[in-house]
């Protein structure tokens, strides 16, 4: 049996065991692949996952104590440093877990939050994660520091001063202050953006969807763009805006966003309203899906959970069934489908291949004449608002 020192010393920091427990949903298996998926894109190793049932969550460990003990023997097994819930812990059990696990213990929030760490490239996007991970932090700064509590002492020091805990607290509640003063700043931007663009008639749409369902592939080729794109969940955290232009039709601005998944952490969608605000004031959302996936209603419920949580579920949407080039011949064929009021409600096509891209730039040509009646029967003196100039056509 190894000590804690000595088990640090081999431990590969990368490695990680998974623990998800079953309490009876629907969708345990696909949460359990999701776990790994959000694990492999942060860059770890996974050693080993762990399963069980439980009617309810254990108040003190989260875990029942067999599961603890079945956990503490794996990591024992394989020198493992990380054990990762694919649950919400609170600060007591995450406390608890570690002192008995002797090794850092994190949650699904923790790990998508790190996940964000790595990927913000923009300024505005790095404030966005270190607001959010603030402000998950300020509810843990107790854990495991005991010494936290204790008065400040010495010469000059004496007397009932503050506790270093309180220190703490004040200094955080300080940066947070700060981050999101300069958060407003660039919110007062892009508001001052979106308000140009509102006088002169350009139709503002959104790629919007799960996580790695081809959003930025999508948007790279609609707009001859360059955003980074790759097969890992969160691939995009800073919102990208270029302007497109339909032949024959006009204008708009079309953004490509970050990606939704199920339970994303509330602090992460609090830091995040900036930059999800520009799918507020959208005209139109391009709903994003892939088309091969096992989980795709489920995608599409939690992508339309998120939307009502930031007010935006009211915005008309085009569903984009994209990937059809991976899924069989006879459902993998391009094409749209139209509502009961004759509006292009859906497109099949493929990002990366641009096979259907006809039908999304059709669907975008109608919505923008459907958008320019609008205009002008509030403002009947506006003229032709399709000779706008832009560097993309079609």
């Amino acid at each position: 049996m190894l000590d804690r020192s000595a088990r640090d010393t081999i431990a590969d920091v990368n490695a990680a065991v998974l623990v998800s427990l079953d309490f009876g949903r629907n969708g345990y298996v696909e949460n359990i692949e999701e776990l790994r998926q959000l694990a492999t894109s942060d860059g770890l190793i996974i050693v080993a996952v762990i399963r069980g049932k439980c009617s309810r969550p254990n108040p003190a460990t989260y875990a029942g104590n067999g599961k603890v003990n079945e956990i503490s023997l794996i990591l024992k097994q394989t020198c493992a440093s990380l054990v990762i819930f694919n649950h919400n812990l609170s600060p007591a059990q995450q406390r608890n877990l570690e002192q008995y696990l002797q090794c850092r213990v994190i949650d699904r929030t923790s790990l998508i939050l790190d996940i964000f760490a790595q990927r913000a490239k923009s300024h505005e996007g790095k404030l966005q994660v270190e607001l959010a991970q603030l402000e998950y932090l300020a509810t843990r700064l107790v854990r495991g520091w005991t010494h936290l509590e204790r008065q400040k002492g010495g010469i000059g020091l004496r007397g009932p001063g503050e506790t270093q805990l309180e220190t703490d607290r004040r200094l955080l509640g300080k940066r947070v202050k700060l981050l999101k003063e300069k958060l407003a700043k660039f919110q007062c931007q892009r508001n001052l953006q979106r308000r140009t663009r509102r006088r002169a008639h350009v139709m503002s749409v959104s790629i919007i969807g799960y996580t790695n369902t081809g959003k930025s592939t999508l948007f790279n080729n609609l707009t001859r763009a360059s955003a980074y794109t790759a097969n890992q969940f969160f691939a995009t955290l800073d919102a990208t805006t270029r302007k497109l232009f339909i032949q024959g039709h006009g204008p708009l601005v079309i953004s490509d966003t970050v990606g939704f998944i199920r339970e994303l952490p509330h602090t992460l969608v609090a830091a995040f309203r900036a930059t999800l605000e520009e799918t507020v004031q959208s005209d139109v959302l391009l709903h994003v899906v892939d088309a091969g996936s096992p989980n795709r209603e489920q995608q599409i419920e939690a992508v339309n959970k998120v939307l009502e949580e930031i007010g935006a579920d009211a915005i008309p949407q085009i569903l984009v069934l994209n990937k059809i080039d991976l899924i069989n011949i006879s459902q993998g064929t391009s094409g749209y489908q139209r509502n009961e009021y004759g509006r292009i409600s859906q497109v099949r096509l493929s990002a990366k291949t641009g096979e259907g891209f006809e039908y999304i730039r059709m669907a975008l040509a109608e919505t923008i004449e459907q958008r320019t009646s609008q205009w002008c029967k509030m403002s009947p003196e506006i003229g032709d608002v399709t000779n706008k100039h832009s560097t993309i056509s079609y």
